[in-house]
């Protein structure tokens, strides 16, 4: 029986649903998910496993102009899926209508693999407004396949991941076939820990902070791990800590749950805040964060 095996790679403009439809085709809650621009920060990996296919799916950050280093840091990784994808997905959201990076927009139009268009979020609209968008991205992009979807609502999905698996080259698998992801343990526990922080602060809060899961102790029936909380100035540790520690106590509770779903056993999560003066503006500290690609 031959075998097909492909590098797939998503990209898109911020808060478009990438993540949700990596998530929906793998099955597994490996890249976050929350109404806020620029959740994504990495290349995260995920992989569909069948007996005769192997698909690679890459969640990439949503396509922006840099303002500092490590949005600049997070671009690299969009410009370096086009670089090993065998299909690219383009995911548009209902009523957009153009991509904030012209350059990107050309890459995509000159694109020589397959690429489909996915115009998604289509139960927020009516057919007419559909319609209208599926006449302009087939004009706009000419060399894609268009399809309409709803990642969340799993419409359209099927049909999508059916089209990929006919488009994959024929390869044998470039992973084992039990594995879901190319990341670290310790990787998806700063996602989920910061999953929370997106979810319960506001403005520039978020974006100023950077995980790191210092240890990791894996037990019969127990995870221990320690995690300290970045953030680029001491007013920041205070708005992360919370009137005598309430706040910093709700994110540890949240994702202590999240992550004893994710590993499927008992986790005892030790939460800290430090501050790292600008760390977003230091390549030495981007490096160590796994940004620069460079």
């Amino acid at each position: 029986m031959s075998h097909k095996a492909g590098f797939v790679n998503i990209i898109g403009n911020p808060n478009v649903g990438k993540s949700t439809l990596m998530n929906a085709f793998v099955g597994e809650r490996l890249s976050i998910i929350t109404s806020k621009a620029q959740t994504t920060r990495h290349r995260i990996l995920g992989i569909v496993n069948g007996e005769d296919f192997q698909m690679i799916l890459s969640d990439t950050p949503g396509i922006i102009k840099p303002a500092y280093e490590l949005q600049a840091s997070m671009m690299d990784f969009v410009k370096s899926a086009f670089e090993d994808a065998d299909v690219l997905l383009y995911i548009v959201e209902l009523g957009e209508k153009e991509l904030k990076d012209e350059a990107f927009f050309n890459k995509i139009r000159g694109a020589k693999i397959p690429v489909l268009l996915l115009i998604n979020k289509i139960d927020k609209g009516n057919e007419e407004v559909l319609g209208e968008a599926l006449k302009l991205w087939s004009e706009k992009v000419p060399n894609a396949e268009v399809f309409a979807i709803s990642a969340l609502e799993n419409f359209g999905v099927p049909q999508v991941f059916n089209r990929i698996i006919e488009l994959l080259p024929e390869s044998p698998a470039f992973y084992p076939k039990d594995q879901l992801t190319d990341k670290p343990e310790r990787f998806f526990v700063n996602e989920i820990i910061r999953e929370k922080i997106l979810m319960h602060y506001k403005k520039e809060i978020p974006y100023a902070v950077e995980i790191d899961t210092e240890d990791f102790f894996e037990e019969d029936e127990i995870i221990r791990m320690r995690s300290v909380i970045m953030v680029e100035r001491d007013s920041q540790k205070g708005i992360i800590i919370g009137h005598k520690g309430t706040a910093l106590k709700r994110v540890g509770v949240e994702a202590r749950k999240d992550l004893e779903k994710f590993f499927g056993k008992q986790v005892h999560l030790e939460l800290y805040v430090k501050v790292n003066k600008n760390w977003r503006s230091s390549e030495r500290q981007l490096k160590r964060f796994g940004y620069n690609q460079k």
